[in-house]
């Protein structure tokens, strides 16, 4: 068969666009049956305002997530595969990617710093992506597109066990490790054996497959590697971290096992988890042309819609610290009015600018206003602003008693959970933390209704926003006494965590 260049690259760019904004048939089922079964009423708010979102995404045609990912691109070639092109097979995908991101009528955010330890300078349009290359018998391509978001890879774990240590002891003590920054439920793979970079690649590979835990679970005869499937899938479960961290009965959707020979001195383990808006589609390529994608269903998202009589609503413009102070956990808000955005850059160019005395930027008041950890995507057509969901939290930790101490903030909007000093400093701040659900940013973009740059434009989605909000959905995290609705995080038991 004859791949021509032109047939893969749209190819590529095609399955970008298509898993920016539809999620699998798997992936919809599984999420629907965990929202029937949730008893936890903030979880359960959080698992509707993920299918509200990906519904929309999928008639909206734009991202699930304003997170649209590092792209990784698992190729099997044909050994008999004939090409027609000049460009190499990674510089093909490579464009591919190019124009996903930089497509006008779906802009997807450019997430990728060139120079990761000086400049990080990003590079505008995603690339470069992970590829993955193998050869095998056969004429065509096999390919696998997926869009990985930050929060859940920066939880990715490894460790090498000894032989005779259990791999169930070892995950159950390490998934409390990672909080909730990864936007559970989602699904957990597992890469065992090989060598360190085997297991990683085993890992992320398993994240590409169907969720067929309930499939695996009516099995008469599972096999040893399956049953430890089941058996991890409801001890993570009866964790109780819950969706977004709120708790609840669903963490995860399924947990897959890859494995490989390995060495007989050694047990390498990775763990890698995929979030809520988990972004894959698969392929094949056989010389007829570019690529077809299945049709996604729509009748299998249930009629949903938020029920806002269960919000208090809050304008922000006017909002009193004796307001603020009558919140508690688990609270559920709308909230309208004035906030300001800012994420990792923007906090550490801020806390120069405070530390050397220097006065904010013209047109940044953060004085009784709410900030709001976000990347957003660029607006398209008519939009105000593109998929605007909430980044994790807790990488702005170290940033939080510097801000509330010099700025006149009122608190905060993020996602997850928040370290134990930083709770201790809203507390004494008198400060709230207010979270919104991670993989809900189509939704939550809706409530925007203005938005503009006022400091740092050249540094793309770090840039900070003013930005104008009517009914903007949230629940608080940490109220004004220090109490942590991430609670359960912190009070697992010790066996576990150990």
């Amino acid at each position: 068969m004859i791949i021509k260049q032109e047939h893969l690259i749209e190819s590529i760019h095609s399955a970008l666009q298509y898993i920016s904004y539809y999620h699998s048939p798997d992936f919809i089922n599984a999420m629907v049956s965990a929202y029937e079964r949730e008893t936890s009423q903030s979880a359960k708010n959080a698992i509707e305002q993920i299918l509200i979102n990906s519904k929309m995404c999928a008639l909206g045609k734009r991202p699930i997530c304003q997170d649209t990912g590092i792209v990784n691109v698992f190729v099997e070639v044909g050994m008999n595969v004939e090409w027609d092109a000049e460009l190499s097979l990674e510089d093909m995908i490579n464009e591919g990617v190019r124009r996903a991101y930089n497509e006008p009528d779906n802009r997807l955010r450019a997430s990728i710093v060139s120079d990761p330890l000086f400049s990080r300078k990003n590079t505008q349009d995603n690339t470069p992506a992970v590829i993955h290359t193998k050869l095998v018998k056969g004429d065509k391509l096999d390919i696998t597109v997926a869009a990985k978001g930050g929060g859940s890879e920066n939880k990715s774990k490894f460790t090498v066990l000894n032989p005779d240590d259990n791999l169930r002891d070892w995950v159950l003590r390490t998934i409390p490790t990672m909080g909730a920054g990864w936007c559970p439920p989602g699904m957990i793979g597992i890469g065992v054996g090989g060598t360190a970079e085997k297991a990683m690649l085993m890992a992320k590979a398993s994240l590409m497959e169907s969720i067929d835990i309930n499939d695996i679970k009516a099995k008469k005869n599972p096999s040893d590697v399956e049953q430890l499937r089941i058996d991890l899938f409801d001890k993570i479960n009866e964790l109780g971290i819950g969706a977004q961290g709120l708790g609840g009965l669903t963490t995860v959707l399924d947990v897959k096992i890859n494995d490989y020979p390995t060495h007989a001195a050694s047990l390498p383990v990775a763990m890698i988890p995929n979030c809520a808006s988990t972004r894959h589609v698969h392929f094949l390529l056989d010389g007829s042309g570019v690529a077809e994608l299945p049709e996604i269903d729509l009748s299998l998202y249930p009629d949903l819609e938020m029920d806002v009589s269960k919000y208090k609503k809050v304008d922000l413009d006017s909002l009193t610290q004796s307001e603020m102070e009558e919140w508690s956990i688990g609270d559920t808000l709308l909230l309208s009015g004035t906030i300001i955005t800012g994420r990792d850059a923007a906090h550490n160019r801020l806390k120069s600018i405070i530390d050397s005395g220097e006065g904010l930027p013209d047109g940044v008041n953060f004085e009784n206003k709410f900030i709001y950890y976000v990347g957003p995507v660029d607006a398209v057509r008519d939009e105000v602003i593109g998929p605007a969901g909430p980044t994790t939290a807790t990488r702005m930790d170290k940033f939080t008693d510097l801000m509330l101490e010099n700025t006149g903030l009122l608190g905060m909007i993020g996602k997850a959970e928040r370290g134990g000093a930083t709770v201790e400093s809203i507390k004494k701040h008198k400060a709230s933390y207010l979270i919104a659900v991670g993989g809900a940013a189509y939704l939550i973009s809706k409530s925007i209704k203005k938005a503009k740059v006022v400091a740092f434009e050249e540094m793309g989605m770090e840039a900070i926003y003013e930005m104008e909000v009517k009914d903007m959905p949230v629940t608080v995290a940490v109220d004004t006494d220090g109490d942590n609705i991430h609670k359960a995080l912190n009070n697992i038991p010790l066996a576990f965590k150990g």
